[in-house]
């Protein structure tokens, strides 16, 4: 995996090869292809190693805070090995659409169950109003961050994490609302 990182450093998922990985890790290349059978398939082994803990949030947060810790992890991660990875990833799934649907399935599933929880808490603690979407709220914040990580420009901040929230939040802000403490702090 150390191989696969290092190379993915250097240059994009496209131009990988398992010619590559194997002369970097020192192994023969039918050794890979008896673990993984295909580049796309090693990129992925790779990724979860390397990528696949869900950050975790304090239970005591609200669901604000809750978003906002996820979306400062995620900003964090963007401007990294993860999100030259995520892009090249996607790059390839244009391709190779079963590339898409385990990035998907493995790793973007359990994070998106995990923040609408976090959203359908607010809902239910009356911190957002009850007619919230949390899937659309969630859609709000974090398709933004994922089109300027794909474009790669401009960058991926957390500052810019914050604000999309900010805004997001315009709408579904429950004003009876008296729990907890509302974070605006902006970095």
């Amino acid at each position: 995996m150390d191989a696969v990182s290092g190379l993915l450093e250097e240059k994009p998922a496209r131009d990988l090869t398992m010619d590559a990985v194997a002369r970097r890790a020192g192994v023969g290349k039918p050794t890979l292809y008896k673990w993984w059978p295909s580049k796309a398939a090693l990129i992925m082994a790779m990724f979860h190693e390397r990528f696949n803990a869900i950050p975790e949030v304090p239970g005591a947060t609200t669901a604000e805070e809750a978003l906002r810790t996820r979306v400062k992890h995620l900003a964090i991660q963007c401007n990294g090995l993860f999100g030259k990875v995520v892009a090249d990833l996607i790059a390839e799934g244009q391709g190779n659409p079963s590339i898409l649907e385990e990035l998907y399935e493995s790793h973007i599933r359990p994070r998106r169950a995990s923040a609408v929880a976090a959203i359908e808490r607010g809902i239910t603690s009356g911190e957002f109003v009850a007619e919230t979407d949390a899937e659309l709220l969630l859609d709000a914040i974090v398709a933004p961050l994922y089109l300027r990580l794909l474009l790669r420009h401009p960058a991926v901040t957390e500052r810019y994490g914050n604000q999309l929230i900010d805004t997001a939040l315009l709408g579904v802000r429950n004003p009876k609302w008296k729990g907890g403490r509302r974070r605006r702090d902006v970095v």
